[in-house]
C-alpha cells in the first residue's frame, strides 16, 4: 500500500507523538508499504528528505509564519481550522505521492479535511489525545476531568488558556472540524479506552478502533556508548520520573510524596521545565533537564522503579511502556489510559489522581520489597511484548485493509453528508 502520514511535527522536533509516528513510518516501511510523511517545515529542513525508507515532506503554513501566535517558537501548531497554505501544500503532496491510505495523526487533519472530496485515499485517524473534543486537547477544566464539549464550556475554558481571541477561534474552529472529521474519516484509532470514551465515538456512531501507541520491538535495548550526562546520575539506586515537569503530569505530587519518604533513595525527575514547573526541590531530588532519549532509555534501566503520577487523564503514556520495556514497575495513577497498559498488582501499583499519602504508600510498598519490585519487573517485560511494533503495527495494517475492502462512499456537500464518509 502507498502510506501518506500527517503529522504537525516530525523529528528533529522531538516528543511522545513525534516518535511514534516515525517508527510506524518506519515499520510500515519495513513491512513493504511505500510510506511517506507530510509535516510543517522547520528552519533549516529540507522541503523534502528521506528518513531512511521513508520520504518526508516539509510544507508551509500561513500562522506558522506568525511566532507571536505560538508560546514556543520551536513549537507552531497546526491550527484546528484549514490553513489555506497548508492546504495547498498537502494537495501537491498528494499529487505526488498517490497514497492509498492518508492516516493522520493530529490538527494537521483540518487542513486536509477540504481536500477530502477529491482525495480517493481512505482515511484514516489516530487520535492520541483528546483533540478531537477539546481545544486544550488535554479533557480538563478548571483541575477536574471536563464534563464533555459544549460551547457554554469550551469557550471560555480555552479563552483562560490561550487568551481570548486565540481561545474562542480555537474552540470554535475545533468544535467544527469535529463535525466534519466525524463525517469524513473511514476509521478512528483511538490511543485508550479513556480517549474512546471522552471523545465521543460510539455516541456519534464512528467507526473506531482501541489500538494503543507502541515502542520498538528493541525498545528494552535502545542505547549507545554512555552519554555525559549519566555521570550526574546518582550512583546508587534511584526512582525515576520522566515527563513534562508540570502539574498536569503530577510533578509536585510527585514531590509532595516523596519528601514523606523516610530514607528513600533518590528521586530523578528528567523532562522538559514547564511554566508551574516547581522552583523547590526536597532534598535528594534531582532534576534534568531535555536530556537526548537513548540516555533516558539507559536511565530506565539503571533505575528502581518508574512513577507516573499524571492528574489529568493521560491518554497513553509512551514513557510507561518504555519503562516497562526496561523491565521497572510503574507506580501510576488510575487515570485516563494508565489501565490500559499496566496491570494494578502484576506489572505495577495504580493510586488515585492528586493524592500524595496514596502514592508515597505504592512508592514505600515497592521500595520495601525488593522481592516485589523484580516479580513486576519480570511481568512487565512479558505484558510489553503486546506493546511493541510486532503486536501493535500488524493491527494498524488490518485496519488500513479493512477501510480499502469497505465499499466506497462518496464524499460530496450535501444534507447530512458533508464529506461523506461513514455513519
Amino acid at each position: 500500500m502507498r502510506i501518506l502520514l500527517l503529522t504537525q511535527f516530525y523529528p528533529p522536533i522531538v516528543g511522545g507523538e513525534e516518535r511514534h509516528v516515525r517508527n510506524l513510518g518506519a515499520a510500515l516501511a519495513w513491512r513493504g508499504h511505500q510510506v511517506s510523511a507530510a509535516t510543517l517545515w522547520v528552519p533549516g529542513a529540507d522541503a523534502e528528505e528521506m528518513d531512511g525508507e521513508v520520504r518526508v515532506h516539509r510544507i508551509r503554513g500561513t500562522l506558522q509564519r506568525l511566532p507571536g501566535l505560538f508560546v514556543e517558537n520551536e513549537r507552531r501548531h497546526a491550527p484546528p481550522f484549514p490553513d489555506p497554505e497548508l492546504a495547498l501544500g498537502l494537495h501537491r503532496v498528494i499529487a505526488a505521492e498517490q497514497p492509498d491510505i492518508v492516516h493522520a495523526h493530529n490538527w494537521l487533519l483540518a487542513s486536509f479535511l477540504p481536500l477530502a472530496p477529491w482525495c480517493q485515499a481512505k482515511l484514516v485517524v489516530t487520535l492520541h489525545d483528546y483533540s478531537l473534543v477539546c481545544a486544550k486537547k488535554n479533557y480538563m477544566r478548571d483541575g477536574a476531568i471536563c464534563a464533555g464539549p459544549a460551547l457554554a464550556r469550551c469557550l471560555p475554558c480555552a479563552a483562560r488558556h490561550y487568551g481570548a481571541v486565540k481561545g474562542v477561534a480555537t474552540a470554535t474552529a475545533n468544535l467544527a472540524t469535529r463535525f466534519f472529521a466525524l463525517h469524513a474519516v473511514d476509521r478512528f484509532i483511538a490511543v485508550s479506552h479513556s480517549v474512546a470514551r471522552h471523545t465521543g465515538l460510539a455516541d456519534h456512531g464512528a467507526a473506531f478502533e482501541v489500538i494503543p501507541n507502541f515502542v520498538p520491538d528493541d525498545a528494552g535495548r535502545l542505547g549507545g556508548p554512555d552519554d555525559p550526562c549519566l555521570d550526574e546520575l546518582p550512583n546508587g539506586p534511584f526512582i525515576l520520573f520522566v515527563g513534562d515537569l508540570m502539574h498536569l503530569k503530577g510533578v509536585d505530587v510527585l514531590l509532595d510524596a516523596y519528601a514523606g519518604l523516610d530514607g528513600a533513595p533518590p528521586l530523578v525527575l528528567i523532562g522538559r521545565r514547564c511554566r508551574d514547573t516547581p522552583a523547590l526541590l526536597p532534598p535528594n531530588v534531582h532534576l534534568f533537564s531535555m536530556w537526548p532519549h537513548s540516555a533516558i532509555m539507559q536511565a530506565w534501566r539503571r533505575s528502581l522503579f518508574a512513577v507516573a503520577p499524571s492528574v489529568g487523564p493521560e491518554a497513553c503514556a509512551t514513557v510507561v511502556m518504555e519503562a516497562m520495556a526496561s523491565g521497572k514497575p510503574v507506580v501510576a495513577t488510575d487515570i485516563g489510559g494508565m489501565p490500559d497498559l499496566i496491570e494494578d498488582g502484576r506489572t505495577g501499583l495504580l493510586v488515585a489522581p492528586d493524592d500524595a499519602a496514596a502514592l508515597a504508600g505504592a512508592m514505600r510498598r515497592l521500595l520495601d520489597s525488593p522481592a516485589l519490585i523484580a516479580a513486576m519487573g519480570a511481568a512487565s517485560l512479558e505484558r510489553v511484548e503486546q506493546l511493541k511494533a510486532g503486536a501493535v503495527v500488524s493491527r494498524i495494517e488490518r485496519v488500513y485493509r479493512e477501510v480499502q475492502r469497505e465499499r466506497p462512499v462518496a464524499r460530496r456537500a450535501g444534507s447530512g453528508e458533508l464529506f461523506g464518509g461513514r455513519q
